[in-house]
């Protein structure tokens, strides 16, 4: 442990200062194989490129594609399930991962106007074993297919693979991709349409979705109960961290359907509010209003002994999705919103300036230097 009992993400799940600088050596080779789609007959949308979501030019419409992982969600619910008295037949939670799997890549397609079409899975075991337990496993086939449903998607299939001596023999690795279309080219969503002035929506998270999940893992083992200790509103700790994921494919295509004019969305993953100026135009992203951060998020918070910034800049602290869009919009989209089951706020605005996001009621400021991934 390190000093004063401080826990950050970088120590013991992702360090994005290592990670980054790969994505973007990545993007830049993955630049020049443009030239085949062009050869095949089509053409990419260069202004894409590190996106949440890859688009190309098919005929009259616009195609899009994504592929994502879980992480290591899957093993918060293998330990719940190792706690629960296997004669009560309690929950495997495989239904959350699924959803939370799914949730991954369908959020991110939403992201740039996309209607999800088809997904494909990727699901890989490190020993043929894991498929014997028939009730974890229709759970995972039962969720996943909700969460397919849910967005409007079609399951077309995927790849199921045995990985012995790679992965241990009771993990699994999650993954999947989607495509989907943008009918009316106009509907993409890229930050070239981000203004000044533009407001800034929130939509309320669920909570815990698929970062910051090592973290969340570490905080566990160092609590004598573990992952059924009782947070402050009475709720198990594992419990709080296996919710399921909001899906907005449905609701992003309600907000294009009634002309809501969407200038940029920002999914808030990894990265935390950072996220937030992921547009390449320098704008100061102004937050004036946040969402109170669900009881999990605090609790993660005190236990990994982290100020706001470090706590802002990994988790998305209640604040799901940014939807960037004029002011003379706001009213609508709210009620759409609402009308589709979720919580937005009104909760800041983009002024010219230098690149960073200041979030007021916290007294933090991410500079443009944080964010540096594309």
């Amino acid at each position: 442990m390190k000093k004063n009992n401080k826990i950050t993400y970088a120590q013991v799940g992702d360090n994005y200062l290592i990670k980054d600088p790969v994505n973007k050596l990545s993007q830049q080779a993955a630049k020049s194989t443009g030239i085949n789609l062009k050869k095949a007959g089509f053409n990419e949308i260069q202004a894409t490129r590190g996106e949440s979501a890859f688009v190309w030019k098919q005929g009259p419409f616009l195609m899009a594609s994504v592929i994502e992982c879980l992480g290591t969600k899957s093993l918060v619910a293998d330990e719940m399930r190792k706690i629960a008295d296997p004669e009560q037949s309690r929950r495997t939670y495989y239904d959350v991962i699924a959803n939370n799997t799914v949730a991954t890549f369908i959020n991110d397609l939403s992201s740039v106007g996309a209607k999800p079409l088809v997904v494909h899975a990727y699901w890989a075991f490190g020993d043929n074993d894991w498929l014997e337990d028939k009730k974890r496993l229709r759970d995972f086939i039962k969720g996943w297919k909700q969460a397919c449903d849910e967005s409007g998607a079609t399951w077309g299939g995927g790849e199921t693979a045995t990985l012995k001596g790679i992965l241990n023999p009771d993990a699994c690795d999650l993954a999947g991709s989607v495509v989907g279309i943008i009918k009316n080219p106009k509907n993409l969503v890229i930050d070239k349409k981000l203004r000044t002035g533009d407001r800034i929506i929130f939509v309320k998270s669920n909570g815990v979705n698929a970062n910051g999940i090592s973290l969340a893992r570490s905080i566990a083992k160092k609590l004598p109960q573990g992952y059924v200790t009782k947070m402050p509103n009475g709720a198990l700790y594992g419990e709080a961290i296996l919710t399921k994921s909001n899906l907005y494919a449905k609701l992003i295509q309600s907000l294009i359907q009634a002309e809501i004019d969407i200038h940029y969305i920002t999914h808030i993953t990894g990265h935390g509010l950072r996220k937030i100026m992921r547009g390449r135009q320098n704008f100061t992203y102004v937050i004036e209003k946040l969402f109170q951060p669900q009881e999990v998020f605090k609790f993660i918070q005190k236990h990994a002994g982290l100020n706001d910034y470090e706590a802002y800049e990994t988790y998305n602290m209640g604040q799901d999705y940014a939807i960037f869009l004029p002011a003379k919009d706001v009213k609508k989209a709210e009620a759409i919103i609402k009308k589709n089951g979720f919580e937005s706020l009104d909760a800041g605005y983009l002024k010219k300036g230098p690149r960073q996001v200041v979030i007021k009621p916290k007294n933090v400021i991410y500079f443009a230097n944080t964010l540096d991934i594309r």
